[in-house]
């Protein structure tokens, strides 16, 4: 049971932070190879210590996109339209709208 959550969050940390594009494919693919690797383990020791190495690289994914997302909310410098559209998108989102085209000639 707890092998099949922290497998659930570890591709579900890396569908949000890397997407689902064919390039990043093999991420996925990698992922789920250690997975069906591992299952089959008789030792609970080494067992044990995978599952743990899945859970802090779940949190490694996780810390890493949050700290990039805190570096370019900080940064004032930086040209932020494009972040603020998809802040604007997924608060509408979230409530059910979707935000119309804006025309830019």
């Amino acid at each position: 049971m707890r092998v099949g959550r922290v497998y659930r969050e570890l591709l579900k940390s890396l569908e949000k932070n890397l997407g689902t594009k064919d390039k990043n494919k093999h991420f996925r693919d990698f992922v789920a190879g250690e997975f069906r690797k591992n299952v089959s383990l008789s030792d609970e020791a080494v067992a044990r210590r995978e599952l743990k190495l899945a859970q802090d690289y779940t949190l490694l994914l996780n810390s890493v996109h949050h700290h990039k997302e805190l570096l370019f909310s900080y940064n004032i410098a930086v040209d932020r339209t494009d972040e603020m559209r998809k802040t604007l998108k997924r608060s509408a989102a979230s409530v059910g709208l979707q935000l119309p085209d804006v025309y830019q000639p």
